[in-house]
């Protein structure tokens, strides 16, 4: 490979033992508020740091407001009016960010020269192909979902308008565009062959993964300073004294299921079931709040708000079960490996998804039925006992299938197999 690395040093050439990316520059686009304590911003930030062993140097592009983190060099776009935060999922002021950030990204790519472009989401991969184009680059595509889906689970949009047709088009066309796609589940890439008709050999599958170290359960600790910040944390939360303790962390939001989630707990209150429940996340804090009063449950319930992700192990700490009664049927599911992690035995609603993390280790509720999901959690709770063993194969689970250093081995060698073959398509 010819191609020079930022010290001018040619990128070293494969010996056979693995990725060799060392000097490889790569320019991430992120369509978001990057970082925001959520998704698809873990995954990026992990994908990011993992990929460091592997010697590769990326730069990241993204929206003007959100926070930064060490060791990841970012650029931000101009804020041109409008607000100074945006909410997740689909917004009409995307649209003018997305046009500021695509003339950040030219311009950023002119100065870092990239080998490889990599758009995350589908306004990052067009973006990207852009990019990617005008420096003969090949762009990698971070498929986190269908576009046209997510909209319409945010209620951005109706599969009945006309909207729905161009927005599909848009969606296809670039599905098709890029050179390799990644995506975090199998679930994602059978929904891109099969309705997008993308080659299945243009499709990697990179598991949303977990730091096994950050996210560790209170029994590994035991006796150690993790038990007294646990009781600290219940304190100052105001946590009460309840037999059992119940953990949701994500976005507050419908398609995440947290009607659903509110309305299992009152079936819960009305059977005595003896169980707080700290849900955790942003933005609906205080809509869900209200619902929480109007349905009686707000003794049973805390809502903490937005927890920085340097904290989330901390919290989910506090959990003897964990819950996500997510509704959305595209989109992965990275808080799991967080939870399987922290040995926490999880009660979720039944999706390819769900299936493909947690295997046959989950509590599984029909989709859509918060009644179930009442039955499933208070069964869960009945036998304390069990759930300790679940907790621990989760544990082992995650460690074994998700670790991110394994998640980011696999996204080295799409890397490197798609600059090795950009540059023996330039010889």
């Amino acid at each position: 490979m010819t191609d020079q690395g930022r010290a001018g040093r040619p990128l070293a050439e494969h010996t056979g033992q693995g990725p060799s990316l060392a000097g490889a520059r790569v320019l991430a686009i992120a369509p978001t508020p990057f970082f925001s304590d959520y998704g698809c911003h873990v995954r990026i930030a992990e994908e990011i740091a993992g990929l460091h062993a592997f010697c590769v140097d990326t730069s990241l592009v993204t929206y003007p407001f959100g926070r930064d983190l060490a060791d990841i060099p970012t650029h931000r776009a101009p804020r041109l009016g409008g607000p100074r935060r945006i909410s997740p999922g689909s917004s009409l002021h995307k649209f003018s960010m997305d046009a500021t950030l695509a003339g950040l990204a030219l311009r950023v790519g002119r100065r870092v020269r990239p080998h490889l472009v990599h758009g995350h989401l589908h306004e990052g991969a067009l973006i990207g192909y852009v990019v990617a184009r005008r420096r003969r680059v090949p762009l990698v595509f971070d498929f986190q979902g269908s576009l046209t889906a997510e909209m319409i689970d945010h209620g951005f949009l109706s599969p009945r308008s006309p909207a729905f047709r161009v927005f599909r088009a848009l969606e296809r066309w670039i599905v098709a565009h890029a050179d390799v796609i990644v995506t975090s589940t199998t679930h994602g890439a059978d929904l891109l062959v099969r309705d997008f008709g993308r080659p299945a050999d243009s499709i990697v599958v990179v598991p949303d993964g977990v730091n096994t170290q950050r996210f560790r359960p209170a029994w590994e600790d035991a006796g150690g300073p993790g038990e007294n910040q646990i009781r600290a944390l219940r304190q100052r939360l105001g946590l009460p004294d309840a037999k059992h303790t119940v953990v949701y962390l994500g976005l507050l939001a419908e398609y995440q299921g947290i009607t659903h989630l509110l309305r299992a707990i009152e079936t819960l209150a009305d059977r005595h079931v003896d169980a707080h429940y700290v849900i955790m996340g942003f933005p609906g804090e205080e809509r869900y709040r209200i619902l929480a009063r109007r349905l009686g449950i707000d003794a049973y319930v805390t809502f903490t708000g937005a927890v920085p992700y340097e904290q989330a192990g901390a919290y989910l700490a506090l959990g003897d079960l964990a819950v996500s009664p997510k509704l959305s049927l595209t989109e992965g599911n990275g808080k799991l490996v967080n939870y399987m992690a922290m040995g926490l035995p999880i009660v979720v609603y039944d999706s390819p998804v769900s299936r493909e993390t947690l295997g046959e280790l989950g509590i599984y509720a029909p989709s859509g039925d918060w009644s179930a999901l009442a039955v499933e959690i208070e069964r869960a709770l009945s036998d304390p006992g069990a759930l300790v063993e679940q907790g621990r194969a989760l544990r082992a689970r995650a460690i074994a299938l998700f670790g991110w250093e394994r998640s980011a081995a696999r996204l080295a060698e799409v890397y490197e197999r798609a600059i090795n073959g950009a540059a023996k398509t330039r010889r």
